[in-house]
Formats: structure tokens, C-alpha cells, sequence
């Protein structure tokens, strides 16, 4: 039996895989007949599992996807418009590291949210801090921000995730303040961090969208010129995965 002291030291270290797997040895014979490093070595693969797991899951946790998507269930048939080459590329989130944008571009239905949150979860797996919020409200956030001084602080927290994923981007009109708001968070990412967009305009049609050309030019600016662009065609996801759909054919 092991003594319970050395449990309660494991468990006070927080090696609560270490100290489960050290358990499980004690219980099966065959794993005497390993030797003494291998045995170490199997206990410390279960608590690097262990952590690895919880930190993903933070991470998850605190990007608050929209829809729990990856990579793996991605749909990559030429019918979409993809490609499959340059998903894969970005799926590997080098261009996260490199502080690059990514704008994903689609027709309603099409599947961008989707492929945004598919690419914010891969970036997770690489252990890089992940935020999905539509456009709205974040500009809500920022607004109600200004008003009980939390301001400075939501920009900072801003400033410090590695991806920051906007979906449905210049969806709605913006005011002159909305747009100087977004510049200041996007002002202090450029070349710090990344973000990705995602709408349905193209974005031959942004800068008209914004009320002031001086701003929309700075904010275009610091999105535009360093992303990588993907294309959705095709007809509506909900429409063909709709249940009404199946029974009508």
C-alpha cells in the first residue's frame, strides 16, 4: 500500500495525474517488471496529459466560441469554394504567431462562423488565447466600458489575446464612435496580435460602410494588407441540414 503521506504531498502539488497513475502501477503487477525510468516516465506522460487537457479546456472556455467546431469536421469539397491547402496551412496557426489576419468571407448560411470557430479552436490546441464575439457586441462591451470607467482595462485585455476572431463583420452600420473605438483595438493589435473577420460583405465594399474616410482608411489598413482571405460559396448550411430539407426531398 502506498503511504498516505505521499499522497497527500502528490495531492498538495497538484499532481493529481502523477498521484492517479501511481496508483494504477501499484494495482497491475506487470508494471514491476518495468524499470524504475520508464516507470517515472509513464507517470510524468500522465500529468503532462493531465495539464495539457485542463489547459485546453481553459482555453476553450474562455474564447466562448459560438459553435463548438474544428478542423477535422470542416466540410473541404470544391462545391464550398475552399482551399483545402490553405486551411490546413492556416489550421497550424503559424500565422497566429506571426501576428498575420485572416478574413473569412461568405454568403448567409455559408459557413463562416463556423470556419472562424474551427480556426480559433486549432489555435487553442497551438495554447494561443482565443476570443469569438460578433462585432455588436463587442462594441456593446466597449460602450458600457466607457460608461463605468472599465475602459482602459477592456482594451488591455483586448490588446493581450493572441487571436480575436469578429464575426459578423460590418454587418450593421457603424457610428463615428464605434469606429474610433474600433480603431483602438485594433490599432493596438496590429503587428502585436491577430484577428480574424468574418461576414458576409466584401471588402471591396468596407471602407464605404464606415462614416469618416480618414478612419476607415487606418482601419482598413491595419486589417486588410496582411490577411489571408477565404471564400464560401455555395448554398445555405442550415438549409440543407434542415430536417424540413430531408423530408421535402
Amino acid at each position: 500500500m502506498l503511504r498516505q503521506p505521499l499522497l497527500d504531498k502528490l495531492s498538495a502539488l497538484r499532481l493529481t495525474g502523477f498521484c492517479q497513475a501511481l496508483m494504477e502501477q501499484r494495482e497491475m503487477a506487470h508494471y514491476g517488471e518495468l524499470a524504475f525510468e520508464d516507470r517515472l516516465g509513464l507517470l510524468v506522460d500522465r500529468e503532462w496529459t493531465r495539464r495539457e487537457n485542463n489547459r485546453h479546456q481553459r482555453l476553450l472556455k474562455a474564447a466562448r466560441f459560438h459553435q463548438p467546431a474544428c478542423i477535422e469536421d470542416l466540410d473541404l469539397s470544391p462545391a464550398r469554394g475552399l482551399d483545402r491547402r490553405l486551411v490546413l496551412e492556416l489550421a497550424d496557426s503559424q500565422w497566429v504567431r506571426h501576428h498575420l489576419n485572416a478574413i473569412v468571407l461568405g454568403p448567409t448560411g455559408a459557413g463562416k462562423t463556423y470556419l472562424a470557430c474551427a480556426l480559433g479552436q486549432a489555435a487553442c490546441r497551438q495554447r494561443l488565447t482565443v476570443r469569438y464575439v460578433r462585432t455588436s457586441r463587442l462594441l456593446d462591451e466597449l460602450s458600457h466600458a466607457q460608461a463605468d470607467g472599465s475602459y482602459p482595462s477592456l482594451l488591455h485585455t483586448l490588446a493581450r489575446i493572441d487571436l480575436l476572431v469578429l464575426d459578423d463583420w460590418m454587418r450593421d452600420p457603424l457610428t463615428a464612435k464605434q469606429t474610433r473605438d474600433l480603431l483602438e483595438v485594433l490599432d493596438d493589435r496590429y503587428g502585436q496580435r491577430s484577428t480574424l473577420l468574418a461576414g458576409q460583405v466584401p471588402v471591396a465594399e468596407w471602407h464605404s460602410r464606415f462614416p469618416d474616410p480618414t478612419l476607415a482608411d487606418a482601419i482598413l489598413d491595419r486589417l486588410v494588407h496582411n490577411a489571408y482571405r477565404l471564400a464560401l460559396k455555395g448554398e445555405s448550411q442550415r438549409k440543407s441540414r434542415s430536417p424540413l430539407a430531408m423530408v421535402n426531398t
